[in-house]
């Protein structure tokens, strides 16, 4: 076994770029041509700068085929769609497409300190994400007269605290909803102490950022933030309906936070997809089994709900390989993982599917079609 060594880089620092909302008062298609302009400056000279800018940039979708008009507005349904932490607009590309085709008129930000490079995210406050969410629920209703919010890990915590606080809201969409995170991120924030002493303190994660639409670095403010969010909830939850889609074995936050959500909400709609290797059963629950023996699929994970399995970058022939879990401490599985064949195992990365041998973290939903099927089946019966 062969250790990598890690050490800060560049992309560690921050730019000052990015770090806090400027959306303001600008119309929806003028914050995504202006943000669009950062993004190019900020990566001008790399050899794949439009693949990032195009990736990490937000955008809108106008609805396709027959949809409803609004009585007093353009459209009867708008949505917003937010990424989660680490992520880009990218990962919410295929739920936009779904609503779209749903009669939606879309709407997807880019959420402040990513985008540019995981330095920025030391200096980022929770605050500026829930304005982001705030400045774009506020362009959706201007052309829609129901506003509906939908999000992925983070991107759902945020939607649902702003759904507490706007009247307007009508419905959430919530994947891989980050609504309870391990306790011990409390204690992350104690890295201000001395991490100007030990500037590696203020980082859990030192690892390549090879992803153009993902960071791979995670630091410690950016577990502080996201924690104080999830102290925020609603405790009663959410009053409106609510779709939600999660997997049972998620690594990343605790999926028993999704249950608890969905089962103190009550709203006779509300409809949970459950990826899950054990049957479950109860009301307004669909169980889905997430082990797919014959494509060496041991689980569902927390990466993979929001992407179809013909995504060219994270789907089942993607570019792209999550063996972020065996960085830096093995090189050789590492590498291994990142060029091996494709007969190795797939799923989210518990102690259970590790023991099977080498495995990838799951990046893609081999049930894809049959949530966009569930989640058309709940839009339908919305009111």
């Amino acid at each position: 076994m062969k250790e990598i060594k890690t050490q800060l880089g560049e992309r560690h620092r921050p730019s000052g770029v990015n770090t806090r909302f400027t959306g303001g008062d600008l119309p929806f298609p003028e914050y995504v041509r202006c943000t669009i302009e950062m993004l190019r400056s900020f990566h001008a000279g790399k050899d794949d700068a439009e693949t990032i800018v195009a990736g990490n940039a937000p955008f809108e979708l106008l609805p396709s085929g027959d949809f409803q008009k609004g009585r007093t507005k353009p459209f009867r349904r708008g949505v917003l769609l937010t990424h989660g932490l680490l992520d880009s607009p990218y990962h919410m590309r295929h739920l936009a497409a779904c609503f779209q085709r749903q009669g939606f008129r879309v709407m997807v930000v880019l959420l402040p300190g990513h985008g540019t490079r995981p330095g920025d995210l030391l200096g980022v406050d929770r605050r500026e994400w829930a304005k982001a969410v705030a400045y774009g629920a506020e362009c959706v209703a201007a052309e829609a007269e129901e506003v509906y919010l939908a999000g992925f890990s983070i991107g759902a915590t945020l939607s649902v605290l702003h759904g507490a606080l706007d009247s307007r809201v009508r419905g959430l969409f919530l994947f891989s909803p980050a609504l309870e995170i391990d306790p011990h991120a409390a204690w992350a924030y104690l890295y201000h102490g001395y991490s100007w002493l030990i500037p590696k303190a203020a980082w859990l994660k030192i690892l390549p950022d090879r992803d153009p639409y993902k960071y791979e670095s995670l630091c410690k403010n950016a577990v502080t933030q996201v924690y104080a969010l999830t102290q925020a909830l609603p405790k009663e939850g959410a009053g409106i309906p609510v779709f939600a889609a999660a997997s049972a074995d998620d690594a990343t936050v605790r999926a028993e936070g999704t249950l608890r959500f969905m089962r103190q909400a009550r709203h006779p709609r509300n409809q949970l997809v459950w990826y899950a290797m054990e049957r479950m059963e109860e009301p307004g629950l669909e169980w889905v089994n997430s082990v797919l023996p014959s494509r060496r699929i041991l689980s569902s994970a927390h990466t993979a709900i929001v992407i179809p399995p013909e995504d060219p970058h994270y789907g089942e022939n993607g570019v792209y390989a999550n063996c972020l879990h065996y960085y830096p401490q093995d090189a050789e599985t590492y590498a291994a993982c990142q060029g091996g064949p494709d007969e190795m195992w797939k799923g989210e990365i518990t102690p259970r599917n590790l023991e099977r041998g080498l495995l990838r973290r799951l990046t893609y939903n081999p049930h894809f079609a049959a949530m966009e099927e569930s989640m058309a089946k709940f839009i339908r019966g919305l009111p």
